[in-house]
């Protein structure tokens, strides 16, 4: 979607959750040569960490980085990549992300916010106009012990 909206000449910004170093994803090299904007507010899989505060005052900053950038109206799509985790896991306050997109999507100049990332709580889904599911069938990350593949994880 970005790639699409970007080649309309939309103004597109991604802001990535959970993941630490960037740097390493073919999307992030690849959307920087585009000159996609791409911010970061992760420090890595969240069942990997002892302590979630450093990762939680991330998610704060990575939600206020995502409201200036829709309220300034200079944006036509954002992406908050890996974002159900940080609601499912209670890492920010799910009502409060649902009322304020509620209250904004229908505003004159509100961008489309594409949220990623597996069980979406339900009042998110509820306010969503478009939901998809991929369901997993068989993946080789379970088959071979959680070994990534370069060019297909990352």
């Amino acid at each position: 979607m970005v790639v699409r909206a970007a080649g309309q000449g939309i103004k597109c910004s991604v802001l990535q959750f959970i993941k630490a170093t960037p740097e390493e994803l073919g999307e992030y090299r690849t959307f920087r040569k585009l000159e996609i904007e791409w911010e970061n507010y992760g420090c890595g899989f969240l069942w990997n960490q002892k302590d979630l505060g450093p990762t939680e005052e991330l998610f704060k900053k990575g939600w206020e980085s995502f409201r200036q950038k829709a309220e300034s109206k200079d944006y036509g799509l954002i992406v908050l990549d890996e974002f159900t985790y940080v609601l499912s896991r209670g890492l920010l306050d799910c009502d409060m992300v649902v009322s304020y997109l509620s209250s904004h999507i229908t505003e004159e100049g509100f961008p489309h916010v594409v949220i990623t990332g597996r069980d979406a709580p339900s009042s998110l889904v509820e306010i969503a106009d478009t939901v998809s599911r991929i369901d997993e069938v068989k993946h080789h990350f379970r088959a071979n012990g959680g070994k990534t593949i370069r060019g297909i994880e990352f």
